[in-house]
């Protein structure tokens, strides 16, 4: 009888609510959105120009596996705060072929992501400089979701790829990738070639 009541005395003390473990449920940091202002990108080994978020910083890129870029004008235009980068690499072109090549090339890399993707959406875009091309927005865990080349398809081409140095959620993402979204598009529409 005794260890009875000594079950029933431990069943009741176990049973307090103080001591009961319930997990947490899971949660995203804050983000602090930056405010929306520009400046002028305008670089030396670049012959173009365009508006650019005054909380991103530019940094031309040295190598490419082990190697010099193809140009000088490939750089990245990165967003501290938001643990990401866009990175752009330029091309002159010189003929229909090449222009037809390069824009094979930017599908090709888009395509790599369809085996993640839950759908992509390629929007024709046409800016008042003349710059013609395709922005890819591409939905699911994938590496890179936003991508887009522009070019006057007869002397420059430009392609760029949105990345984030974090695991792809594309849930808790989607804020963010909708704030720098906005960021390209703005660069997009103003830039052009010299």
């Amino acid at each position: 009888m005794r260890y009875l009541i000594l079950i029933f005395i431990i069943g009741i003390i176990g049973c307090k609510e103080d001591g009961f473990f319930s997990p947490k449920p899971r949660m995203y940091p804050k983000v602090d959105y930056p405010e929306k202002n520009y400046t002028l990108f305008e670089e030396a080994y670049c012959e173009m120009t365009f508006d650019r978020p005054v909380y991103t910083e530019v940094k031309q890129e040295e190598s490419f596996f082990d190697e010099n870029p193809l140009h000088p004008c490939w750089f990245d235009i990165t967003f501290p705060s938001l643990n990401g980068k866009l990175h752009f690499s330029y091309y002159p072109i010189d003929n229909k072929e090449r222009f037809d090549e390069l824009v094979g090339d930017a599908f090709t890399f888009v395509e790599k992501h369809d085996i993640k993707a839950n759908y992509r959406t390629e929007l024709l875009i046409e800016n008042d400089q003349g710059l013609s091309g395709i922005l890819f927005d591409i939905d699911g865990p994938v590496a890179s979701p936003l991508q887009f080349y522009l070019s006057d398809s007869t002397t420059h081409f430009i392609r760029a790829s949105l990345y984030f140095n974090n695991k792809v959620e594309p849930d808790s993402m989607a804020p963010i990738h909708a704030f720098v979204k906005k960021d390209i598009e703005k660069m997009i529409e103003t830039m052009k070639f010299n």
